[in-house]
């Protein structure tokens, strides 16, 4: 069973960053974050393959940056220029590289962006 342990979130005002750390319990090709607002859809934000293959939600392009560090099966998102939309839980995402693997998810780590 693969665990996923986030780390970073908290209270910032508009223009502020956060920086979001994820530990998995082992290596996964494909890993990434996304976010959940109340009333919303859960979303994608970022995502990152083994071979740092990454794709972002075109709303946090320019101000968010996903990185891996492959060796400790971690994962990072930088976030720049926070917004009050931005606010949500965030949630670490990962599975194997095979066809029809099922998703793991960590805990979340809350995320508000507020003056």
């Amino acid at each position: 069973q693969v665990q996923l342990t986030e780390s970073g979130g908290g209270l910032v005002q508009p223009g502020g960053s956060l920086r979001l750390f994820c530990q998995a319990s082992g290596p996964l090709h494909h890993m990434g974050w996304y976010r959940q607002a109340p009333g919303k859809r859960r979303e994608l934000v970022a995502t990152i393959t083994y071979t740092k293959i990454i794709e972002y939600n075109d709303s946090v392009k320019g101000r968010f940056t996903i990185s891996r560090d492959n060796p400790n099966d971690s994962i990072s998102l930088q976030m720049n220029d926070l917004k009050p939309e931005d606010t949500a839980v965030y949630y670490c995402q990962a599975r194997s590289g095979v066809a029809g693997a099922p998703d793991y998810w960590g805990q979340g780590t809350q995320v508000t962006v507020s003056s």
